[in-house]
């Protein structure tokens, strides 16, 4: 199995075809299906379904293609982290950030990355916390914003502040005082993420220590729509409040604190144990690291700095 080999395999993938591969690979279309067929023979197994129509993923074509990637991904950070030993940070860095920090944080850091490390590309993931820490252990992303300290013998995590939750809900609802109690949602209409969301299991899991039964009428997946929901007059949602910062700021959402000590999300900042760092992503991470505290003190993002630099 050559290198090479994988770059055609991922790029065919890419491209569904040995036509449009050859063309983007700059490849002879003969001498590409050459080579996929030695991997194939090499690996005792069919990665491909061909036909008329294209070239289709096996099962185990499938599974191949995930490995494929992280081969080629640590390759270029071991050479990425070569080049870059005596010189600027550069090369790519992968971020991962659960959505409802990346409503908060991507353009801000984003910002900042190309400013201080014009030579980074930074590439942003959102996705669930659960999805991040599974790509962050396969080698697909470089570091992460992940919710929870508790140790993960897979990654190394460094904490950075505890984020509460609040009640997001539109100007004309009913009153509501600064803070309220969780049983006091009991009998309010939300607007959730369904069950597998990582901030839904956190709002369920403190109702069943507090015995809170939450009448939510209906679950949305994308945290922005829930927003659009709540701004349509169909409920209210349970939100940290930097998710919805721009629109309480612009008059269109409430927030308000809920005061329990179980609706509480501590923030790290983690990286597989078993994979080098390179130049680049560490610079990364004191960056991310740099600008969260800063948004945190200047009052953008709603939350208790308990990180280093407090």
């Amino acid at each position: 199995m050559e290198f090479r080999q994988l770059r055609y395999f991922v790029g065919v993938c890419e491209a569904g075809s040995l036509l449009k591969a050859s063309t983007r690979l700059h490849v002879a279309q003969p001498a590409l299906g050459q080579q996929i067929a030695a991997l194939e023979h090499g690996l005792g197994v069919k990665l491909f379904d061909r036909s008329s129509r294209g070239m289709a993923l096996t099962e185990a074509g499938r599974v191949f293609l995930e490995h494929a990637r992280v081969v080629l991904a640590d390759a270029d950070r071991a050479r990425e982290a070569v080049r870059a030993t005596d010189a600027e940070p550069r090369g790519a860095v992968s971020l991962g950030l659960p959505t409802t920090a990346g409503l908060i944080a991507t353009v801000p850091l984003l910002s900042a990355c190309r400013e201080r490390f014009p030579q980074v590309t930074l590439r942003i993931v959102e996705g669930y916390s659960g999805f991040l820490r599974e790509w962050l252990q396969g080698g697909r992303l470089d570091l992460s914003l992940l919710y929870g300290d508790a140790p993960d013998p897979a990654l190394s995590k460094r904490l950075l502040m505890e984020d509460r939750l609040a009640l997001i809900s539109t100007p004309g609802d009913r009153p509501v005082p600064r803070k309220l109690t969780l049983a006091a949602l009991a009998d309010w209409p939300l607007i959730l993420p369904g069950p597998d969301h990582g901030l839904r299991r956190i709002i369920d899991e403190a109702c069943l220590k507090e015995g809170v039964r939450l009448n939510v009428v209906a679950e949305i997946e994308a945290l922005n729509s829930v927003k659009r929901a709540v701004e349509a007059g169909l409920g209210g949602t349970i939100l940290p409040l930097g998710s919805a910062a721009d629109e309480i700021a612009a008059g269109r959402l409430r927030g308000r604190d809920i005061a329990s000590a179980h609706m509480v999300r501590r923030v790290v900042i983690a990286t597989s144990v078993t994979r080098p760092a390179t130049s680049a992503t560490n610079a990364v991470m004191g960056l991310v690291t740099e600008v969260a505290m800063e948004m945190v003190k200047d009052g953008r993002w709603p939350a208790k700095w308990v990180g280093k630099g407090t």
